[in-house]
């Protein structure tokens, strides 16, 4: 499920880096059929992301995929001093 999840993913970063962002998988729990994915670049910060999450990667992942159930984004990673 991984893989097919990698290859949705990548049928629409190419919009997503138009924008200044993208999208990183983090994680695929096949049992539960969810999806953890982590906004980065422009999408991480932007106030629209939630809509992009919804309206766009989630809908496409779970077009090629329907196994999955859920998809939900993890914060941003911070850098340590």
């Amino acid at each position: 499920m991984r893989e097919k999840v990698e290859k949705a993913i990548d049928s629409i970063r190419g919009y997503l880096q138009a924008d200044g962002g993208d999208v990183e998988l983090v994680d695929v729990i096949e049992d539960e059929g969810l999806v953890r994915v982590r906004l980065t670049g422009a999408c991480g910060s932007c106030p629209m992301s939630q809509m992009t999450l919804q309206m766009g990667i989630e809908r496409v992942i779970r077009q090629q995929v329907p196994e999955v159930k859920r998809i939900v984004a993890v914060p941003p990673e911070t850098e340590q001093a």
